[in-house]
């Protein structure tokens, strides 16, 4: 009973992230919003970790496991991506580099804060 309790609660903001998607005037990705809906329940102690964490446990285990069917549709694309092999590798290497670029970044100035603290 209490996994069928945090499927329904997980369902239960990933419909009221919908809601909002649609009621909004601007295209949003209802993920996103579920997530803030999610992460604002459980700052202000609506919603506890305990109502949903093995639920959570269970999805992130199997991440991989959804990725399945974006993965296997892009069969039906391979023409596309066949004409646009140099575009994609080249935007592939710039964006990695910029993802390692931030991290570093993100990374030294953490630690920076963290030193600050530590000294006071």
């Amino acid at each position: 009973m209490k996994i069928l309790w945090q499927v329904g609660v997980i369902f239960f903001v990933c419909w009221i992230s919908q809601a909002i998607e649609t009621a909004l005037p601007v295209a949003f990705p209802a993920s996103v919003i579920g997530m803030v809906v999610l992460l604002v329940l459980l700052l202000t102690k609506v919603l506890r970790l305990e109502h949903i964490q093995e639920k959570s446990d269970f999805l992130l285990n199997n991440m991989a496991f959804f990725f399945i069917p974006a993965g296997v549709s892009i069969v039906n694309y391979l023409d596309l991506l066949r004409s646009t092999a140099v575009q994609l590798v080249v935007i592939c290497l710039i964006t990695t580099v910029l993802t390692f670029a931030a991290t570093v970044w993100s990374v030294r100035f953490t630690v920076k804060l963290l030193n600050r603290r530590t000294e006071e």
